[in-house]
C-alpha cells in the first residue's frame, strides 16, 4: 500500500509562489509508485485547499480558480488518523495522510510555525523541528549559535526596527563600528528578498528603510573581499549526514538577487555546467540561475564540508538543508553565510552530480522524516500520573505559587 504524503506549501510570506514552485516540482518527481501525493496548498489569507488541480502550476496564475474548484480544508487528527475535513455546514473528511511534507519557503511556514503545528497534532513530518525550522529561518540566532561552536562567520551587528526608529543615529553608530562595505538584510526573510548594500555611511539609511519594510529584525554584515560565494546542501538528521557536491553561483550584482534566483537574472542561464547539462533543468524556481560546480582546492572543499556537517549538527537541523558559503579568494579564508533549512527546489541540482536522482532525494528525506518521527514517539513528553487528582477544595488562590493578587 502507497505512503499518503501531504505535501504543504504557500503561506502567508513574501516568498508565496517560490513555495509553489518547489513544491509542484517535488510533487511531479515523488515516485508514484510508493507514494500517493496530496497537495495542501496554504493560500496568502491562510486558508488551506486540497485538490489534484494543486499539483499543476497552470492552477496558480488565477489565484481565484483555487478557492472556486479546490477543496477548502483543515488537517488534524481523528481517531488516529490525520484527516483532511471539508469546511461549511456539510463537513466531511475528504482524505487521510500519513506524513506531512512541508515545502514551505519563508515567515509564518518556514520558520517553525507550521512544524509547531504538525508536532502539536502528533502527525509525522519532513524536515527540521520546530527549535531548527526558529533558527534556521532567522539570521541572527544562526551567527549566534554557530559564533559558540566555531564555525567561522563574518563580523555583524544586529538591531530591532523599533531601535533605529527611536534613535538612528545611535544604530549607525554601532554599524559604523564595521568594516565596509556591508550588506543589510531583513533578519528573517529569505530569496534575498530586502537585502540592499550600503557601500558608505551615506547609504545606511536607504538600506535600512528598504529592510524593515519586510521585518522587525535587522542584521547587518561585513562584506567579504575578494568573494567567492559557494553553496553545498547536507542530507541527514542530527545522527547522519552526507554532504552533496559543492558549486558555485554566479550573479552580476554584489549578491545573488531575488531576480537572478526565481526570475532567472540578466541573462538567463540555468544548469550547473562541467557536469549536470543544462538541457537538463527546467528554467524554474532556483534552478534559474546562473551555476557552475565550484573550483576549489582539496583542502579548503574538505573545510566547507567540515564546516556545512558541524553547523547542520550545531542547529538540530533535519532533511536536505542548503548552507551558503563565502570565500574570500586572496587570504582563503572560509565563513558561513546562513542556512536555508527548506531550500528553494529542495537542492535536488546539488544531488544529481552525486548520482542521487530527485525522487530518490525526496525518498531518502521522507525516510528521515519517519525517523525522526520514531526517536520523537520514543522519548518521554508526559506521565499518566495525574498530580490533580488528591487536590480538595484546591482554588487558584489557594494553588502553590498560584495567583493572590499579583504573580508569585
Amino acid at each position: 500500500m502507497r505512503i499518503k504524503v501531504g505535501v504543504i506549501f504557500g503561506g502567508e510570506t513574501v516568498e508565496h509562489e517560490v513555495s509553489i514552485i518547489t513544491a509542484v516540482q517535488a510533487m511531479n518527481a515523488m515516485d508514484k509508485e510508493k507514494y500517493e501525493v496530496i497537495p495542501i496548498y496554504i493560500s496568502k489569507t491562510r486558508e488551506w485547499y486540497t485538490g489534484d488541480m494543486l499539483k499543476d502550476i497552470e492552477s496558480y496564475k488565477d489565484f481565484g480558480l483555487i478557492k472556486k474548484y479546490a477543496k477548502n480544508v483543515v488537517l488534524y487528527e481523528k481517531n488516529g488518523n490525520y484527516v483532511l475535513q471539508s469546511k461549511g455546514l456539510m463537513k466531511k473528511v475528504i482524505t487521510d495522510i500519513d506524513i506531512a511534507f512541508p515545502i514551505t519557503h519563508g515567515t509564518n511556514v518556514e520558520d517553525g510555525v507550521l512544524q509547531g503545528y504538525l508536532q502539536t497534532i502528533g502527525i509525522p513530518y519532513v524536515g527540521p523541528n520546530v527549535y531548527a525550522a526558529a533558527v534556521g529561518q532567522d539570521k541572527v540566532y544562526q551567527k549566534q549559535i554557530w559564533g559558540c561552536s566555531d564555525v567561522p562567520i563574518v563580523n555583524y551587528t544586529w538591531f530591532y526596527d523599533s531601535d533605529y526608529k527611536r534613535d538612528a543615529d545611535e544604530v549607525i553608530k554601532k554599524i559604523s563600528k564595521l568594516k565596509f562595505p556591508v550588506i543589510v538584510k531583513p533578519a528573517t526573510c529569505g530569496s534575498s528578498i530586502g537585502i540592499k548594500v550600503a557601500k558608505t555611511k551615506k547609504d545606511i539609511d536607504e538600506a535600512v528603510s528598504e529592510a524593515i519594510q519586510y521585518d522587525n529584525k535587522i542584521i547587518v554584515e561585513e562584506m567579504v573581499d575578494n568573494l567567492k560565494e559557494v553553496n553545498i546542501s547536507v542530507l541527514g538528521n542530527y545522527d547522519r549526514q552526507k554532504v552533496s557536491i559543492i558549486e558555485e553561483v554566479l550573479s552580476e550584482e554584489d549578491f545573488l538577487t531575488y531576480e537572478d534566483k526565481y526570475l532567472g537574472g540578466k541573462k538567463g542561464k540555468m544548469g550547473v555546467k562541467g557536469k549536470v547539462p543544462v538541457k537538463a533543468r527546467p528554467s524554474k524556481g532556483m534552478l534559474s540561475c546562473t551555476r557552475t560546480v565550484a573550483k576549489l582546492s582539496d583542502k579548503t572543499a574538505k573545510e566547507v564540508e567540515e564546516i556545512a556537517v558541524r553547523a547542520f549538527r550545531a542547529l538540530g537541523s533535519s532533511g536536505c538543508a542548503r548552507l551558503d558559503f563565502m570565500i574570500d579568494q586572496k587570504s582563503k579564508k572560509v565563513y558561513l553565510n546562513e542556512i536555508n533549512s527548506i531550500p528553494g527546489s529542495l537542492a535536488f541540482y546539488l544531488w544529481e552530480p552525486k548520482e542521487i536522482k530527485y525522487n530518490e532525494l525526496l525518498d531518502e528525506m521522507i525516510n528521515i522524516g519517519i525517523k525522526d518521527y520514531r526517536k520523537r514517539s520514543s522519548k518521554t513528553h508526559s506521565f499518566d500520573s495525574n498530580i490533580l487528582e488528591g487536590m480538595q477544595n484546591v482554588g487558584i488562590k489557594g494553588a502553590k505559587g498560584g495567583i493572590k493578587g499579583k504573580l508569585q
